[in-house]
């Protein structure tokens, strides 16, 4: 039975766990080959093992600090040799540290612009001349937090408001190059991910914090991911994913 994503290449930043993981299993599902890209190498192991199996795909691991600019160049590079072409970038590792301005050092500071900020454009970057080739889709995971003012954690969500911003930019400079753009923007997810929260308490992961039905469920998120890409081109400019009580809170 045909797919709709088969024959096609998608690279996941972030795929180890939570939204990247959950997505990688979304885009096999639909067809597509995933090469899977964290630092945790043997986490991507695991999981491409398991998407391999379950979904009659071909699954490459290429452990990757989207920090630094030329393992994200090896690894589109080694996607395209593997795969001859890309048709699919996700980007969606980010981190966050800390809360307020006042509290957050240099390190963390320096730490979450260089994985929510330069991560992004390197992958961006690399990736473009070959979703130009093949009039690919490429996905960003935004946030709530890049589209409202938040009352805490700034820094995270200035970080995400930029990638808002980068790629609607991007969509408008690629769109008559046939590249779709989307950009994902979920309220808390239930995944591993942390963040300190209003009153400045200690940062607990959201799936510790979050019971079901309270927040979006990564697997929510995978879904929106997988619909964009299944778009030929993709028009979806952006996918919003609240929690329905989210908007009472402003």
């Amino acid at each position: 039975m045909t797919r709709p994503l088969d024959g096609q290449t998608a690279i996941v930043t972030g795929a180890s766990s939570g939204i990247g993981a959950a997505s990688a299993r979304a885009l096999a599902r639909d067809g597509a080959d995933v090469v899977l890209a964290a630092r945790r190498e043997e986490r991507l192991e695991e999981l491409a093992d398991a998407i391999g199996g379950e979904y009659d795909c071909e699954t490459a691991t290429v452990p990757t600090d989207v920090r630094d600019e030329e393992a994200v160049d090896a690894l589109v590079e080694a996607t395209v040799e593997r795969f001859d072409g890309l048709d699919i970038l996700l980007n969606n590792a980010g981190l966050a540290r800390g809360a307020g301005v006042a509290d957050l050092s240099t390190e963390d500071y320096r730490t979450m612009m260089d994985t929510n900020v330069d991560g992004m454009f390197f992958a961006t970057r690399a990736a473009l001349p070959h979703l130009r080739e093949s009039a690919g889709t490429l996905v960003f995971v935004g946030s709530f937090a890049g589209q409202y003012p938040r009352p805490f954690n700034p820094v995270y969500a200035a970080s995400k408001w930029w990638t808002r911003g980068f790629a609607l930019s991007v969509a408008a400079r690629v769109g008559d190059d046939g590249v779709g753009v989307t950009v994902v923007n979920p309220a808390a997810v239930r995944t591993e991910f942390s963040v300190a929260g209003f009153e400045g308490d200690e940062p607990t992961a959201f799936e510790d914090r979050y019971d079901h039905g309270e927040a979006v469920e990564a697997e929510e998120v995978a879904e929106a991911v997988a619909f964009a890409a299944r778009q030929d081109p993709s028009y979806v400019s952006e996918l919003d994913l609240y929690n329905r009580d989210k908007l009472g809170l402003f």
